[in-house]
């Protein structure tokens, strides 16, 4: 298949730049895939959704602070953004994306705010960049302090920006225990305490896996044909009883891609879950069986993406189509901190 049948235009007013007052206050759009049909509703309206015997899947992973500045000997800044390190988030090497990047050599040191450095160790690709930091404390109370939320580059923030330090608590699920993503698993972000306790106490059971977002998700797919994309392999963890949680579930209900992605991972042909751990770089596009999801809570993607592929497998391209050509009539709000869509 093309990418080109993946793309869309979408007016630059509909790109949330910041989001609801309330996480709850959202938009969801349901899309019902055996009837055809498309509802109108309020995030507010999810928990009815849900049938006793099912189990609704989070990603507990928590974003971490990976935005930095920092500056060239010319006083030229550039932007980074930490991507992965094998080592884990306390190492001061990682892998990074760098803007402006045209002129960097390896061997060059770019200053940060209170002294510290950073020290561009290895050019991977256009994109990408080995880097080590030097701080004079432990990297992670280092980046605690001087990071700011890796927002993605469609939503608007100067460096000095009052709206930054919101960010951080915004740009984040309440449910988030485990250090580790460089992008928020957005669709979780309506999510509040109140919400998951109604929908516990009506009979549906929570369950966490951990994917940690990184670069696999959030890169541009630019194959003319959608089958030739390889995804970057990204790290994931299932537990136990989460296993045991899934496996006994009437429909399981996964929030978000990356959850879909954990689950899909490691179900087998029977759709049986086991726990484990490693790293996935699966690909799901148009013409995958779904072997464990039976429906799928997501927000709305940018056009030629993985995640709108993932989508467009989950529910079919054609009413994917007709899902974004009503959202963009009704104006709901696109993307990270936009609106959401419920997919049965």
């Amino acid at each position: 298949m093309k990418l080109q049948d993946f793309d869309y235009t979408l007016p630059e007013e509909l790109i949330a730049q910041a989001p609801a007052p309330d996480r709850d206050r959202s938009r969801m759009m349901a899309v019902d895939r055996g009837a055809g049909s498309i509802q109108d509703l309020a995030f507010r309206d999810f928990p009815g959704r849900l049938r006793k015997g099912d189990v609704l899947v989070i990603n507990d992973s928590r974003v971490i602070p990976a935005r930095l500045f920092a500056r060239k000997t010319t006083g030229a800044a550039v932007e980074i953004l930490l991507l992965r390190s094998r080592e884990g988030v306390s190492s001061p090497r990682w892998e990074a994306l760098l803007r402006p990047a045209k002129r960097l050599r390896a061997g060059t040191t770019l200053a940060l705010d209170g002294g510290a450095s950073v020290r561009v160790l290895e050019r991977i690709n256009d994109r990408k960049w080995v880097v080590e930091f030097e701080t004079g404390e432990p990297f992670e109370s280092f980046l605690r302090r001087r990071g700011q939320a890796p927002l993605p580059p469609y939503i608007r923030r100067r460096k000095d920006s009052p709206q930054s330090s919101a960010d951080l608590e915004r740009y984040q699920t309440v449910y988030a225990k485990r250090p580790g993503s460089v992008a928020a698993p957005t669709a979780g972000l309506h999510f509040t305490g109140p919400i998951l306790d109604e929908i516990r106490d009506s009979g549906v059971a929570v369950a966490t896996v951990t994917l940690h977002v990184g670069y696999g998700t959030f890169t541009p797919v630019e194959t003319e044909q959608i089958e030739d994309h390889v995804m970057e392999e990204e790290y994931f963890e299932i537990g136990d009883e989460t296993a045991e949680a899934i496996n006994s579930a009437a429909r399981v209900v996964a929030v978000g891609t990356t959850s879909t992605r954990v689950l899909e991972s490691i179900a087998d042909e029977r759709g049986r879950i086991r726990a484990a751990s490693g790293f996935t770089g699966l690909y799901i596009y148009p013409g995958y069986r779904f072997r464990r999801v039976g429906a799928l809570l997501t927000n709305f993607h940018l056009p030629k993406s993985s995640l709108l592929l993932l989508a467009c497998a989950f529910a079919g391209r054609e009413l994917m189509c007709s899902a974004y050509r009503r959202a963009i009539a009704e104006k709901y709000r696109f993307y990270s901190y936009g609106d959401c869509m419920l997919i049965v």
